[in-house]
This record gives C-alpha cells, sequence and structure tokens, in this order.
C-alpha cells in the first residue's frame, strides 16, 4: 500500500458525466473606442477648431453671426409672449440643439481637410451622406428639447406651487435672495445636466457622423455614446470647455456665440475624427 506524500494535493476530480463544470468569466475587454488621449486632447481640439476659423474666416463669421441672431430673435419672442420663465431652461437647453446645428460647420472642416473648396453656401446647401437619418435625429433632440422644458416648468410648480410666473427682473430676485430659490436653482441645474449630458453624449460624435458617413441615426447615437463612455475623462474636460464657453458666449448678450459658436462647430469635427472616426461610407 503506497502512503501519501506530505503535502501532496490529490488533482481535483473529472466532472461526472452530466456535471456542468465551472463557468470561468470572461476576460475584461477594452472599447474599441478607447483612445488613452491625454487630458490635454480637448485643448488640441480647440486649437484645430481655431485654425479652421482663421482660414477662409468669413463663412464661419457669417455662420455664427447666423446662430448669433437667431438666438437673440428667440429670446425677444419669449419675451414678447410673455413666456420669459422658459428662457433660462431655453438658454440650457442650446446645449441639446447646439450638435446639430453645426452641421455646416463640420463640413468646412471636412472640406479644409480634404482641400476642397469652402464657402458660405457649400456649409449651408449640405447634404449628409446619411440622408433623412439627420432630420430623424434632429427630431429626437427636438423632443429631448421639449422634455427638458416641461420638466423646468413642473420643478418651478413642485418648489413655488400653482401659481403664476412672476415677471424676468422678480423671478430672478427670488432665485437668488429666497432659499427656495437657491433651492429650485440646485435642483434644476442638477436635472437640466443631466438632460444636457445625456443629449452631449449621444449626439457630440453622432451629428458629424451622420454628415460623412451612411448609418442611421439611432446607430450613431449609441456609437457617440460608446465612444463617450470610452473617453470619458477626456469628453468630460472637453464638455466643461464647452459649457464654459457657451455661457461666456451668452453672458454677452450672445455676441459672443458669433466666435465662439463656429470655433466649437470645428473642433468638434476634429474630436470626432480622431475619437470615434468610421471608415468612409461604412455603416455599421
Amino acid at each position: 500500500m503506497l502512503s501519501k506524500t506530505a503535502g501532496h494535493v490529490p488533482p481535483s476530480p473529472e466532472p461526472a458525466a452530466g456535471m456542468i463544470p465551472d463557468v470561468v468569466p470572461p476576460l475584461p475587454r477594452e472599447s474599441r473606442f478607447a483612445r488613452h488621449l491625454p487630458a490635454s486632447a480637448p485643448l488640441g481640439w480647440l486649437k484645430a477648431g481655431w485654425r479652421d476659423f482663421r482660414t477662409a474666416p468669413l463663412p464661419s463669421l457669417a455662420y455664427g453671426l447666423a446662430v448669433a441672431a437667431l438666438s437673440v430673435l428667440i429670446v425677444w419672442a419669449l419675451i414678447r409672449l410673455r413666456l420669459d420663465y422658459v428662457i433660462f431652461p431655453a438658454l440650457a437647453g442650446f446645449m441639446v440643439l447646439g450638435p446639430l446645428v453645426a452641421q455646416g460647420l463640420y463640413e468646412k472642416s471636412r472640406r479644409l481637410a480634404s482641400g476642397e473648396a469652402v464657402g458660405l453656401m457649400r456649409m449651408i446647401l449640405i447634404r449628409p451622406r446619411a440622408g433623412y437619418q439627420a432630420v430623424f435625429m434632429g427630431v429626437l433632440l427636438l423632443g429631448l428639447f421639449l422634455l427638458w422644458l416641461r420638466a423646468a416648468v413642473l420643478l418651478y410648480a413642485l418648489f413655488f406651487g400653482l401659481r403664476p410666473f412672476p415677471g424676468g427682473a422678480e423671478l430672478i430676485s427670488v432665485l437668488i435672495f429666497t432659499p427656495t430659490g437657491w433651492a429650485l436653482l440646485v435642483t434644476g441645474s442638477l436635472v437640466g445636466a443631466l438632460f444636457a449630458g445625456f443629449a452631449f453624449a449621444i449626439s457630440v460624435f453622432a451629428a458629424p457622423m451622420l454628415l460623412s458617413e451612411r448609418i442611421d441615426a439611432l446607430s450613431a447615437m449609441g456609437i457617440s455614446m460608446a465612444a463617450v463612455w470610452a473617453n470619458l475623462a477626456v469628453m468630460l474636460i472637453w464638455g466643461a470647455i464647452v459649457v464654459a464657453l457657451v455661457v461666456l458666449a451668452l453672458a454677452t448678450a450672445g455676441l459672443g456665440l458669433v466666435v465662439v459658436f463656429p470655433v466649437l462647430g470645428h473642433a468638434t469635427w476634429h474630436a470626432y475624427r480622431q475619437v470615434a472616426p468610421l471608415p468612409l461610407g461604412k455603416a455599421v
């Protein structure tokens, strides 16, 4: 009879017939959109956007002027219609629709990169490779924007009850100098940040992708969100830069949008080409 060697561990018995073996968890797989970009990458995008802005600047200036004029016109119309209580949510919603409005700026940056001629009419009369899918995405973003406006009204009713909205000056005084106003500002900012963050994630790369690729809107938005999540730290820095510049532009009564909006539009194209490009003309 053989004796067992001290410290010897007998081999594990083979699984009996019909028994399921232990499941080994799969190895983690890195996202194909992870780019491992440095924290300074957004500054590089901004620099590239400024370079595109300075190259044939008149079309970009005209584009920015049109966006600024439209923004001022919307604010004026809201005041005339006595809907000034939605001005702040509407300005915040600028972050929701902005990526889609900048389609012409993406086109200019694309043309500059490929050595094609640029001009204002070429930036306006664009033909996205995705066709009507760009319109479909615009409808989705508009629905998200309207949902945010409704949420803002409900938040006001939650904190102040079912009473008429005060005028613009009175509303600002209530928001700044009362505890209820502070609570509404904090809560509204958090809810608005959720809406803006979600809209930013699904559209920041989807909008330029629909311009340059044959792809459906839902796939483009899914890829955009995946790319943002896989490069979250860099995209948070980029989002903070966008918010800061837009707030500064709006603080100048919208005049700053004449320059800020085109530069950010051009920079977004370069961000897309570095983070989430697809082979030209390839759909997923």
